[in-house]
């Protein structure tokens, strides 16, 4: 069972979501959002040694970098690493960086042709993350950069230690959270970039590493 949880002074109401082969509870036709775009949750997409080889892969594959971000005349390093992946030429830029698209590995593409299979979309780029411990975490923020289709499709795929994962409506700052498992896929479409935020907030209960990748649309 599946709590949502809502704005102080509203009683808390519950989702249930149907278990899957793999003993998860997941509908990926159910919209986790009560309005204002689409967030399906499609739970563990493989079994767990097929997770354990892609954690294992990426973990040491990827060519993971500190992430950079120029906010307010400041400069900022993070702990966590990201990387950044796609179709040849493609560069991307959040928080005033900008990063080139490396070539895709043979994991990235395999993982790639997984999602759209799972989801009829189609992706050319990918971001990734690297969070070593529940310590590194993701502020509030929505994916609405002009160089991504609009009201497209951004496939999240989740490795590791497990999280808790939030959206926040922009107005009526509802808050609707859930935990990504590991190989499991969730995908925001249609106006959810537009109408909520959303973070991975900070525990200090996770003491494991934490492989993010979001599969996206870049505009040529």
């Amino acid at each position: 069972m599946q709590r949502i949880a809502r704005p102080k002074g509203t009683r808390p109401t519950f989702k249930i979501l149907k278990m899957d082969l793999f003993g998860n509870y997941t509908d990926e036709n159910t919209n986790l959002l009560p309005e204002g775009g689409t967030v399906n949750y499609f739970g563990k997409i493989m079994p767990l040694p097929e997770a354990n080889r892609f954690y294992e892969a990426l973990l040491h594959s990827i060519a993971w970098k500190n992430d950079e971000a120029n906010i307010f005349g400041k400069h900022f390093i993070t702990k966590r690493k990201v990387a950044w992946y796609g179709d040849s030429g493609f560069s991307y830029t959040y928080s005033n960086t900008t990063k080139q698209a490396l070539p895709w590995t043979p994991e990235l593409l395999e993982l790639k042709a997984l999602v759209e299979s799972k989801t009829g979309a189609t992706f050319n780029s990918c971001l990734l993350n690297l969070y070593h411990t529940g310590g590194e975490s993701m502020a509030w923020h929505s994916d609405d950069e002009k160089a991504l289709a609009k009201n497209g499709a951004i496939a999240s795929l989740s490795f590791g230690a497990e999280r808790k994962f939030a959206f926040k409506h922009k107005q009526t700052k509802e808050v609707i959270s859930l935990v990504l498992e590991h190989g499991s896929l969730l995908v925001m479409k249609d106006e959810t970039q537009t109408n909520w935020l959303h973070r991975l907030p900070p525990t200090k209960k996770i003491s494991k590493p934490r492989i993010n990748l979001t599969f996206r649309t870049i505009m040529g």
